[in-house]
């Protein structure tokens, strides 16, 4: 990895931050922190966590802003000093946002860096020439811009809008002692806790010494301040692929161990000292143990006398949520993992959700790997709630008891697939699947015929119809929709008999023509 990849690796979620709040794409504040601080590395970066060389003004001054004096095109001259480099980037947005010459920038697409570099090169940012130039081989060597359509996507899933009020500043790296290892508004979806379980990947039953988080290209987080990264391995073919452990020193001379497993991207090195919140790397898919992307924390205790032991994380958790009045939870098929661990009364409190409102829980968080928040494509629309009636149907036959009804819910909001084969009976196997296009995809196998076609609307109508009807009982919903999804299935197989028959009479044509 280059420097300008490293430094966009540890600083890409201050931009993206920015962005959000100002619509100044993240591939330009990079770009321009990557050169105005060479990587960083600048005094003025060093000793200011100045990484935009923004010149201290009367008015900076005036309000109580602290600054350092430099040469530049003059000696001493003032530049602003931070107590942090996330207050850095926020203060370079409210630069350009709050000075005129750069009003024309923000009339731009937040995503047009071609344009937003020209703006500020026309604007007069820097003396040099060929500024637009330098910051656009930086984007573009380094695939910069991939940050900018990481947010575009992200605002246009979630419905959000751009701006400073819809997104507001989170608290410096500096200022909060704990954090989550994953930032969320209400819960942690973890897929699979800490304790003995069969493994995913050859079905023994073994010690799970970590819980798994559901992630997708999310920043994983330091967990308390003043923390120190005892080791990395950026090794992907690794079991637990790339990975991070930071150590917490505690007053009683123990330590506590985090380590954060099958990461896409690594942003720390060993021998850094990290604060509660700041950006570790990027959770990810690496390592030859793992069955898609998700994130593997787990927590090690180290007691003064070296003896050592892996603890569950959700102790960890329930221990440093009540430090930080930290209120998010973290739930396991609708349970609460932190209630067992905090005092009796909180664990009397804490019920598991219902089935229903466990999925409908899921259904409106962060992590909904169906959930189409503003979308307007009537069709994805009508595959999403018919996926996610069936799954709730799936669930309660076969007598499952609740619990089991919940994981069911969790595997298939996990996977995005629902297994149907108890519903449509005979088949040996079938499943609707909600692809890469958030389109409902069947799947099945009856011994004689694969089937693997999208649903269209008009069956995709029919299906939420029966499921919906609040006048059905459950096994009539189960009688209807097992109907229908044979009859897309023995309407495949015809489609398919006529057209191999037809196949069959054009090459015996051939025949007789020779």
């Amino acid at each position: 990895m280059s420097k300008n990849q490293e430094y966009a690796a540890q600083y890409a979620e201050y931009a993206m931050e920015q962005m959000r709040r100002y619509g100044i794409p993240a591939s330009v504040t990079l770009a321009q922190g990557i050169l105005e601080s060479s990587n960083g590395q600048s005094r003025l970066a060093l000793t200011e966590n100045n990484h935009f060389g923004i010149k201290a003004t009367p008015e900076w001054i005036a309000e109580g802003g602290r600054y350092g004096l430099y040469t530049d095109d003059k000696p001493n001259e003032k530049f602003c000093s931070y107590d942090s480099v996330s207050e850095s980037y926020e203060h370079h947005s409210r630069f350009l946002k709050e000075n005129g010459r750069y009003a024309r920038c923000f009339m731009l697409a937040p995503d047009d860096y071609k344009g937003w570099t020209q703006g500020l090169e026309q604007a007069g940012y820097a003396t040099g020439g060929r500024y637009a130039a330098s910051l656009q081989q930086i984007i573009e060597r380094n695939g910069l811009q991939e940050y900018d359509r990481q947010v575009v996507r992200e605002m246009e899933a979630q419905g959000k809008q751009f701006g400073v009020e819809e997104n507001p500043l989170r608290e410096s790296e500096n200022a909060k002692e704990y954090s989550f290892p994953v930032e969320r508004e209400e819960f942690l979806f973890v897929t699979s806790p800490f304790g003995m379980r069969h493994d995913p990947i050859d079905g023994t039953k073994r010690m799970h010494t970590g819980i798994d988080i559901r992630c997708k290209g999310d920043a994983v987080l330091a967990t308390e301040k003043g923390g120190k990264v005892v080791a990395v391995n950026g090794k992907g073919n690794t079991p637990g692929g790339k990975s991070v452990t930071v150590e917490y020193a505690r007053q009683d001379g123990s330590k506590v161990q985090c380590t954060y497993m099958h990461l896409g991207d690594i942003a720390v090195k060993a021998g850094d000292t990290v604060q509660a919140g700041q950006r570790l790397g990027t959770s990810g898919n690496t390592g030859t143990r793992t069955t898609g992307e998700h994130l593997h924390f787990g927590v090690r205790q180290i007691h003064a006398d070296g003896t050592q032991r892996d603890i569950d994380p959700a102790a960890y958790l329930a221990e440093i949520a009540q430090k930080g009045n930290i209120k998010q939870q973290a739930l396991h098929n609708g349970n609460d993992l932190l209630a067992k661990y905090r005092d009796a009364e909180s664990i009397k409190e804490n019920q598991p959700l219902s089935p229903d409102a466990w999925m409908k829980k899921l259904l409106s968080s962060e992590d909904s790997g169906v959930g189409m928040p503003g979308c307007n494509d009537p069709i994805v629309e009508m595959a999403m709630t018919a996926f996610t009636s069936l799954m709730l149907l799936a669930a309660q036959i076969d007598s499952k008891n609740e619990e089991e009804q919940r994981a069911a819910v969790s595997a298939a909001m996990d996977s995005r697939r629902i297994d149907l084969e108890s519903l449509v009976t005979g088949m040996k196997a079938c499943e609707l699947v909600i692809g890469e296009n958030d389109k409902a995809m069947l799947r099945a196998d009856n011994g004689s015929v694969e089937v693997s076609r999208e649903l269209t609307s008009a069956e995709l109508s029919r299906l939420s119809a029966t499921l919906n009807n609040g006048t059905l009982s459950e096994e009539a919903k189960r009688l209807r929709v097992a109907g229908l999804l044979n009859t897309v299935i023995l309407s495949e197989t015809a489609s398919r008999n006529f057209e191999q028959g037809m196949s069959e009479q054009q090459g015996q044509a051939e025949n007789l023509k020779r």
